[in-house]
């Protein structure tokens, strides 16, 4: 590799590089102490080279690369899990608010337990792949414990912080291990740097695909309250609409609709616009086709509850609403279906 004239750096750059070298070495856990073999040529001088981009063959990972990993892991199990439960503790998302201290070490052993059976049963170096058959049982029990800590009040960023926490204890071993082989450290520390953070990535995806799960569950549940179909009296049913409409809650109520008038078999349905503010086309539009939809099923369908305005408005769009009978009021619409259906509100000769 040819390289720049290092005079063309001032003396202070360099001090600052050489000083930012040494800063990311010692990170690494590169330096085993002073006047090693890695400190002394940062000591002695410094030149600046071109960068040539390494062949494949070159940054491969060998396959051996998770040796002294697996074996601190197996060998140090209970420490490194006491070592990560003091790590949460001290970044403060062990949580013992929401969990007593033998779920939180038993949640903790279970992924510790599942992390071994990935190492030692997938594919590791380069060829690591979180998705794999041989991981499944750790995405299990990720999937177990972010759902279970999820639902009790954990943020995600909590979640990452209670997984990124081991990095601490097995980096700590791995330092102490290869002390000497500066090469093969940095093989393993990068390895279990790529699986820890996988696994807080998983982490993240399971915390969206739970949130998005409840939010759509609270949409459904929402809808079926917002659009309740409500048997006033025998063989006829009211529909009280509120808010607006869209062809999506329109498409859900007429399906709600028609099925109510199925199993209770109605013969009237009241339609009450009474809770939508304004009408548009579309919504005007909304109206008709469930009231075409209500006469196939073989009922009659009265549309309530149309304001001054509303009534302005459908003149305006040019909407015609053609055989379908409309009240100005719910209680004009429920005298004229009970009529229809052989019912009459009579008052009492004594009140």
């Amino acid at each position: 590799m040819s390289g720049y004239d290092h005079s063309l750096l001032s003396s202070q750059k360099k001090r600052k590089i050489s000083t930012a070298v040494s800063v990311i070495a010692k990170y690494l856990c590169l330096q085993t102490g002073e006047g090693s073999a890695i400190n002394r040529p940062i000591q002695r001088s410094f030149r600046v080279v071109r960068y040539r981009v390494p062949s494949p063959n070159e940054v491969e990972m060998t396959e051996t690369a998770t040796e002294t990993v697996l074996t601190i892991l197996q060998h140090d199990f209970e420490e490194i899990v006491s070592a990560w439960i003091t790590t949460q503790s001290d970044e403060g998302v062990q949580r013992t608010d929401l969990f007593s201290h033998k779920e939180g070490r038993e949640q903790t052993s279970g992924l510790m337990r599942a992390l071994i059976s990935g190492i030692e049963n997938g594919a590791t170096g380069d060829r690591f792949d979180l998705s794999s058959d041989a991981w499944a049982e750790l995405r299990s029990v990720l999937v177990e414990v972010t759902q279970e800590r999820s639902s009790r009040g954990v943020t995600p960023s909590d979640m990452a912080s209670f997984v990124l926490a081991l990095k601490a204890p097995i980096f700590y071993r791995l330092k102490d291990k290869l002390a000497d082989f500066p090469s093969q450290l940095v093989e393993e520390i990068w390895f279990i740097s790529r699986v820890i953070d996988a696994f807080a990535v998983y982490c993240a995806e399971v915390f969206i695909a739970e949130r998005d799960r409840i939010i759509e569950q609270q949409r459904d549940q929402m809808q079926e309250l917002s659009t309740p179909v409500v048997e006033l009296w025998d063989k006829v049913l009211t529909l009280p609409l509120i808010g607006t409409m869209d062809s999506a809650r329109a498409q859900e109520v007429m399906e709600n609709l028609l099925e109510t008038i199925l199993r209770r078999e109605a013969e009237v349905v009241i339609v009450d616009l009474t809770g939508v503010q304004t009408v548009d086309t579309q919504v005007a539009q909304h109206m008709l086709r469930m009231a075409a939809a209500v006469r196939l099923m073989g009922a009659q369908c009265i549309i309530s509850g149309i304001s001054p305005t509303i009534a302005q408005t459908m003149v305006q769009l040019g909407v015609d609403v053609g055989e379908v009978t409309t009240r100005s009021t719910i209680r004009n619409g429920l005298a004229d279906a009970l009529d229809r259906v052989g019912y009459a509100i009579v008052k009492k000769k004594d009140h």
